[in-house]
């Protein structure tokens, strides 16, 4: 039985106006240390709450589902991802599932922007240059990068953030291909190269930014095949899902100087990632911050309420998945 003021399970640190709103209408139960749930006690949690808020650090895994008690109505995630959920085991047992889509495009997109500018003008090494106090000279050879500025940028996965990526690096007079399930209507294209399929697009691109969600079709998706398919000195941009780069191939691809530089946001290992690029100052890293905006995430949090909200007014959520 839904408890007239619902319990509500929120399992990491969410922003101060989020977590005061969420205690304003709910019963709401904070963790006081900022850690990923472990499966026990997600499992324990699904006996003693209508819903759960959890970030993309908490596994929803099927093993897990099939062990939840029967008083957990709905799962909103403070995330647009969703791949941490077993969607279909958690259909069966007729769970809610919601994401935050939209409020982080433009957040993301900057950092992809970020991610291209830092990789093509060899941002490590400069800074590491006057970091470290190792400055001394200038030559015309000195530092020399790759300019974006009309190049071709090939972008995998034209959804919400992808066409914002699109409408910044047109301010770069770049000239922006791209592939997707299917093609944009015209006035989302913006004047966009359409590739029906991704090899297509590969041997075009300059810069590659992935904005694809890790699924098993995508899993591996820069594969050493894929990779070969770019320009000599393409520029690998990753922002979306680790898993859908294949980080050996990555590496071969730098050392054998088919790229010439990649950023990445994300890794197949989070956190941590992979300690072998560290010996590649050609590759601009930072740790999966893409949303990682003040503004963002007040509003993935309100997002993510909105959709609780809906759910115990007995309205459809807007960003109901199952």
């Amino acid at each position: 039985m839904i408890h007239k003021r619902p319990v509500l399970w929120i399992t990491r640190k969410l922003s101060d106006k989020t977590e005061a709103r969420a205690v304003r209408d709910y019963d709401t139960i904070l963790e006081p240390e900022d850690m990923p749930a472990s499966k026990e006690r997600i499992i324990e949690m699904s006996f003693k709450v209508d819903a759960i808020l959890p970030c993309h650090s908490e596994i929803f895994s099927r093993e897990v589902v099939d062990q939840f008690g029967d008083r957990l109505k709905i799962i909103a995630n403070h995330s647009v991802g969703v791949d941490h959920c077993d969607l279909e085991a958690l259909a069966k047992r007729g769970i809610v599932v919601t994401n935050t889509p939209d409020v982080l495009s433009d957040a993301t997109a900057e950092i992809a922007i970020l991610l291209m500018l830092g990789a093509a003008r060899r941002a490590v090494e400069g800074d590491t240059l006057v970091r470290t106090g190792q400055w001394n000279s200038w030559s015309p050879s000195f530092m020399v990068g790759h300019q974006v500025t009309g190049k071709r940028l090939g972008i995998v996965g034209m959804g919400r953030v992808g066409q914002v990526v699109a409408k910044r690096a047109a301010g770069f007079d770049m000239q922006i291909h791209y592939h997707n399930r299917r093609r944009l209507d015209p006035e989302l294209e913006r004047g966009a190269v359409y590739h029906e399929t991704l090899d297509s697009l590969l041997k075009v691109a300059d810069v590659l930014s992935l904005h694809c969600p890790a699924t098993p079709q995508t899993n591996g998706l820069m594969s050493q095949r894929t990779l070969s398919l770019l320009p000599d000195n393409a520029i690998l941009v990753n922002c979306a899902r680790g898993a859908l780069v294949d980080e050996s191939a990555l590496l071969e691809a730098l050392d054998g100087a088919k790229l010439a530089a990649a950023g990445l946001d994300c890794f197949e290992i989070e956190p941590g990632g992979n300690r072998k690029f560290s010996n590649h100052q050609n590759i601009f890293m930072l740790p999966h911050i893409g949303s990682a905006t003040f503004e963002t995430r007040d509003a993935m949090g309100f997002r993510a309420l909105d959709n609780l909200d809906a759910f115990f007014r007995q309205d459809e959520p807007g960003d109901r998945l199952v």
